[in-house]
């Protein structure tokens, strides 16, 4: 498993993310690419598929609308629970699909009490179009459907998301009618013990093996 420990200095905002564009087209996408990240021995270099860090931070204060079209707490609602997070859109072609494929295999293979201690939480960036019945739907297709879906106010979440480390931009029609959305493409893994993210992951490195290694002991409340 590829890992490598951040310094506390590295994960300003944005400076755990790889962001780039996601468009509805073939050739849409976009992006800055790998963001360095500065390891233990003080070298730079891309970001790899987990990254534990040496200063957790909490879960972002959001209240949104989930799937059922119900008030959800994250704090609240996931309190105690192994929660994996991710902030993307529903008419991303390429990162957000591969992201919960790769997440929904490793969760199909856990035992199912290993699965009533774990939550995936997706929250759009696009909720013009991401709403709560089109959301469940994309989810249950293209994840699990015990995945958590929420959609609400753009500015809670893009203020939500900075807290975190990661950035977004509200989706843009070109000329020719694509739609491209920018947003950070992370997954950020929220102990059980303490409710901190000890882990973040990019969600274009990380694979459903990776993910299948690693839960088992993120479940304990321990790191990869």
């Amino acid at each position: 498993m590829r890992r490598r420990t951040v310094l506390a200095a590295a994960l300003s905002a944005g400076a755990a993310l790889t962001l780039s564009a996601c468009g509805s087209g073939a050739g849409a996408e976009s992006g800055a690419g790998d963001v360095p990240v500065i390891s233990a021995d003080g070298t730079a270099g891309p970001q790899k598929a987990a990254t534990v860090l040496d200063q957790p931070f909490s879960k972002p204060e959001l209240v949104l609308t989930d799937t059922h079209g119900e008030k959800f707490d994250l704090r609240e609602e996931t309190k105690g629970k192994l929660t994996l997070l991710y902030f993307g859109y529903t008419h991303c072609p390429d990162a957000c699909p591969l992201t919960v494929s790769n997440l929904a295999l490793a969760y199909r293979d856990l035992p199912q009490a290993d699965q009533d201690k774990l939550r995936f939480v997706f929250v759009t960036t696009d909720p013009e179009r991401d709403t709560p019945a089109e959301l469940g739907r994309w989810l249950r297709s293209a994840g699990n459907a015990d995945f958590i879906g929420l959609s609400g106010n753009y500015k809670t979440v893009e203020a939500a998301a900075r807290t975190v480390g990661v950035g977004m931009a509200p989706p843009v029609k070109d000329k020719d009618g694509k739609v491209t959305a920018t947003h950070g493409k992370t997954v950020l893994a929220f102990s059980p013990k303490d409710d901190r993210a000890h882990v973040i992951y990019s969600g274009e490195e990380a694979t459903a093996e990776d993910y299948a290694e690693d839960l088992p002991r993120l479940l304990r409340g321990q790191t990869p």
